[in-house]
């Protein structure tokens, strides 16, 4: 799957929103903008410092709002071992994604993994314990940072 370019990415996500009964706001979509803008995993406080210099002074609040409002509607995945944000390239499915990540070059690949996801969320189950929706990630080198220089 070719990802989509920042301007396709913000025009599906305003329909998907909609089509949610979801409004993507001014701030909503300026956030989003700029982890589009940045690539790869992005941190609150990196999109907090993007939007003073756009729009002026900004409350911490502000973006995490925004950005828990982008996760609620499936635009981005938290990524909670690293502590940021990636925009989701699978807006139009429902899916568990597997998110490799290089450690050299900090490109993201999102793959679904719904059904081996789904796997060990029955056996977590037959455990007795009840897991979260959650992603899962990868960490170590892309194809393109294990080739010899």
């Amino acid at each position: 799957m070719t990802p989509l370019s920042p301007e396709e990415f913000l025009l599906i996500a305003q329909q998907h929103c909609a089509a949610r009964g979801a409004r993507l706001t001014e701030l909503r979509q300026q956030v989003l903008g700029l982890v589009l803008a940045r690539g790869g995993v992005v941190k609150a406080y990196q999109v907090l410092t993007d939007l003073q210099a756009a729009r002026g002074p900004a409350a911490p609040p502000t973006v995490y709002r925004a950005l828990d409002f982008l996760v609620e509607q499936g635009l981005l995945h938290r990524v909670d071992a690293l502590n940021g944000y990636i925009a989701c390239q699978h807006l139009e499915c429902q899916h568990h994604g597997l998110l490799l990540v290089c450690e050299t070059c900090n490109d993201v690949t999102e793959i679904d993994a719904t059904d081996s996801l789904d796997q060990l969320s029955a056996a977590a189950a037959r455990a007795g314990f009840q897991p979260r929706r959650q992603d899962v990630l990868l960490t170590g080198l892309c194809q393109s940072c294990r080739q010899p220089s």
